[in-house]
């Protein structure tokens, strides 16, 4: 007897002696082919038991993915610093960059996910395409660097939208003084309704996510529309042609390339469908698609969304310098944007109010996905406690405690801005760092695969039932063929490199304690403990993806 039809035989249970528990599945293995669903199939041929609930289909994950990125909504959040660093034509050919090479890049993680349709995501992919010789190392590396990048996204998620709330109080009300232990109480409250969809109202997150998906896209003409009706309209060619230097950089390239990153976290984590991969009816296919398909939707949204707010600068010789002043008096200069466009106070709120609604939604799907990121690599055993943190909830098969503790991570973190929000926004820089290192791995290795002819990479096969692994690779049912697929990750590799190097640059000259970009530190701490915890404890118990069932299809 095979060990999936044995699984079946036990109903609705599936024990793990590693895991030391049972876990409740809903609606038990399924009946398709032979006494299974392709799903189970999949996970079952990576080695892993289904123990989590499919509740996601293609809609649901797609809004997922689209407001996980918000990238409309974020590009005003995150804009000054291109601003400052390239001006309204750096800030828009700084983006279109950025779209394109984003879009490769999640191409090629499409391609990983169709094959490999797990939560873990980037540290399961590196070990089953990296060398024998550094496979573990390497698997165990991108894992902790994947890890710490959602973290770091779920902590700064929460303080941007909690510190545009502070700001949207003081275009309300100029007499408010805000203060940094608000804006930390701000981020707990944010962080609270994500927990509380992730868990006690876990059974509607996915119709959740599609309901948000309707009010980011009814959102964006809610904004765009009286923005550029009842604003005053500027040269729409100069957008495109005026760049500056507000940095005090030696030259006008040098400062582009440095105000080039800040479009990346707009449009960064759109792999959050993959580490809910577990979760998704047909994920091979369906997961896929969703990366594309929001990778595209928010590039078009974000991109007429910042050309219509550039628009409504006015004249950029005279507007320009007082837009990035209001940054001292409102945080976000495009709340001035908002206020002088209208001629409406209350309107600027409003419109303000709807980015920060849609912020605070979008924390439920970053916690979602961080916490099944978390989840997936304490199942393969690459952190510590990794007993407790694989345990799910029996009513709901969510883990819960992977939820708890990334929460906790984000409290934690909230506690720096009493201090510096300069030492906090380096937080928020490890969230892309840690992330693009991630995807190089990823994209790498896959390139390597792609171009050796031993040990390469096997055509798609449905009928295929044997272990997907080292050795053993074979293509999802989603992929880019040919010398075009080899172009895509060549293009991709080499995007993710150069966005990585500069994610370290300062935003400005001369550099000083507050205008320092510390992430290079938080990043090589994060290295430094990952490979000490390797060596001291990490390699004794982390053997790569753990394999919980052996396929026999």
């Amino acid at each position: 007897m095979s060990p999936v039809m044995e699984l079946q035989n036990r109903g609705t249970k599936f024990a793990s002696k590693d895991h030391h528990s049972e876990h409740d599945i809903a609606g038990g293995i399924g009946t398709e082919g032979s006494g299974y669903t392709r799903d189970d199939r999949d996970l079952i041929r990576l080695g892993k038991r289904p123990v989590l609930r499919r509740n996601f289909g293609f809609m649901s994950i797609l809004g997922f993915s689209c407001t996980v990125l918000i990238t409309w909504e974020g590009m005003f959040v995150i804009s000054t610093s291109s601003l400052l660093n390239g001006g309204p034509a750096g800030l828009l050919w700084g983006y279109l960059i950025v779209w394109v090479g984003m879009m490769s890049t999640y191409a090629v993680l499409s391609e990983l996910a169709s094959m490999a349709p797990t939560a873990g995501g980037q540290y399961h992919w590196v070990s089953i395409l990296a060398p024998d010789s550094s496979r573990k190392f390497l698997s165990y590396l991108t894992g902790w660097l994947t890890m710490a990048g959602w973290q770091a996204v779920t902590a700064s998620a929460a303080f941007l939208i909690g510190s545009l709330l502070q700001s949207t109080i003081v275009l309300a009300n100029p007499s408010y003084a805000p203060e940094p232990y608000q804006t930390m109480l701000f981020l707990w409250a944010i962080l609270a309704f994500a927990v509380f969809i992730n868990t006690v109202a876990s059974k509607t997150l996915a119709h959740f996510e599609g309901m948000i998906l309707v009010l980011h896209i009814l959102g964006f003409f809610g904004v765009l529309i009286p923005l550029v009706y009842l604003s005053p309209h500027g040269d729409g060619k100069a957008i495109f042609t005026t760049f500056v230097n507000f940095g005090g950089w030696e030259t006008q390239g040098l400062s582009f390339m440095v105000g080039l990153p800040a479009s990346v976290f707009s449009l960064v984590g759109a792999d959050s469908a993959v580490h809910m991969a577990e979760e998704i009816r047909n994920a091979s296919t369906v997961v896929p698609q969703a990366i594309m398909s929001s990778i595209v939707l928010n590039g078009i949204l974000g991109f007429a969304m910042m050309t219509g707010y550039l628009i409504c600068f006015g004249n950029l010789e005279t507007n320009l310098e007082a837009v990035l002043g209001s940054y001292e008096t409102l945080g976000f200069p495009f709340l001035y944007v908002f206020q002088t466009g209208t001629g409406s106070t209350a309107g600027a709120v409003v419109m303000s109010l709807i980015i920060v609604v849609l912020g605070i939604c979008s924390t439920v799907g970053v916690l979602a996905s961080s916490s099944r990121m978390l989840w997936s690599f304490a199942r393969d055993r690459g952190i510590p406690f990794w007993r407790t943190f694989i345990k799910l909830n029996r009513r709901t098969s969510i883990p819960v405690y992977t939820v708890a503790f990334t929460t906790f991570v984000s409290v934690l973190l909230s506690l720096i801005t009493l201090g510096s929000t300069v030492a906090f926004n380096n937080i928020v820089n490890l969230s892309v760092a840690g992330l693009y290192a991630s995807y190089l791995l990823s994209c790498g290795l896959l390139l390597w695969r792609r171009l050796i002819t031993v040990g390469g990479i096997q055509p798609y096969n449905t009928a295929g039932g044997s272990l997907i692994g080292p050795g053993k690779l074979q293509w999802g049912p989603w992929r880019i063929p040919g010398i075009l697929g080899v172009a895509n990750n060549i293009f991709a590799c080499c995007f993710l490199l150069l966005l990585w190097v500069w994610a370290f640059f300062p935003p400005s000259t001369p550099v000083t304690p507050e205008t320092m970009n510390f992430s290079v530190l938080t990043f090589g701490a994060v290295v430094l403990f990952a490979v000490v915890w390797y060596f001291v404890q990490g390699r004794k118990e982390y053997k790569g993806p753990v394999v919980e069932i052996e396929a026999d299809l």
